[in-house]
């Protein structure tokens, strides 16, 4: 099983295209967190970080059976995090 399935994939270029925001100016980035000892147990853990490549805006996200990472990014592109510190983005 992958960190990011294509369906995500997907929906995440279909997020950018809403807001009119180029998928080429997106990265992603994922790490695989999971431990080996429990994967059977509680799924894939890992860490997924969006770059905005002409803010050079980063945005860490943990992805989990239990979270929607997706989610978190819908909101925070709505909230217009990945528009860099002129609009008071860290």
């Amino acid at each position: 099983m992958q960190l990011i399935e294509p369906g995500e994939k997907a929906e995440f270029d279909a997020i950018l295209r809403r807001h009119h925001l180029a998928q080429s100016d997106f990265s992603l980035s994922a790490i695989d967190t999971t431990d080996p000892k429990t994967d059977e147990l509680s799924g894939l853990q890992g860490e997924l970080t969006v770059t905005r490549r002409s803010t050079g805006q980063t945005k860490q996200y943990f992805i989990s059976d239990s979270t929607s990472w997706l989610d978190l990014f819908r909101h925070d592109i709505a909230d217009r995090v990945f528009l860099g510190r002129q609009n008071g983005g860290t």
